[in-house]
C-alpha cells in the first residue's frame, strides 16, 4: 500500500497550486480519501474528504470555496486544487487512504503519504 503526493511548492499570495496524490497497492475506488494539512507547530488537521465514488465532499471552514477536493478512479489519482491562497494554508500536506465500507461494516486502511510542502509567502 502506498501514497504518494506531488504538486507542493512556493506560491504567492492568491495564487494557486494543484496537489496530486498516486495510489498504489490497494483497490483505490472502494476507498474513500482525505487531504491533511500540518502547519508549523501544530497539529495535523483534515482539510478536505472524499468518498471513494467522489459523490460527496467535506471541507474544513478555513478553506471552504477555495479548494476543490477530487479523484480519479481510473488512474488511482487524488487531486487537491487550491485556489486564492492566503499565508496561513502554508502547511505540509498529506494524502491519506482512509476506509472502505458496505453498509456499517468498515475496513480501514491508515495509509499515509510523506507529505508536500506548500508555502505562501510573497
Amino acid at each position: 500500500v502506498q501514497v504518494v503526493e506531488s504538486g507542493g511548492g512556493t506560491v504567492q499570495p492568491g495564487g494557486s497550486l494543484r496537489l496530486s496524490c498516486a495510489a498504489s497497492g490497494f483497490t483505490f475506488s472502494k476507498y474513500h480519501m482525505n487531504w491533511y494539512r500540518q502547519a508549523p507547530g501544530k497539529e495535523r488537521v483534515l482539510a478536505a474528504a472524499i468518498t471513494s465514488t467522489g459523490d460527496r465532499t467535506e471541507y474544513d471552514d478555513s478553506v471552504k470555496g477555495r479548494f476543490t477536493i477530487s479523484r480519479d478512479n481510473a488512474k488511482n489519482m487524488l487531486y487537491l486544487q487550491m485556489n486564492n491562497l492566503k499565508p496561513e494554508d502554508t502547511a505540509v500536506y498529506y494524502c491519506h487512504a482512509d476506509r472502505t465500507c458496505s453498509g456499517h461494516i468498515c475496513e480501514i486502511l491508515d495509509s499515509w503519504g510523506q507529505g508536500t510542502q506548500v508555502t505562501v509567502s510573497s
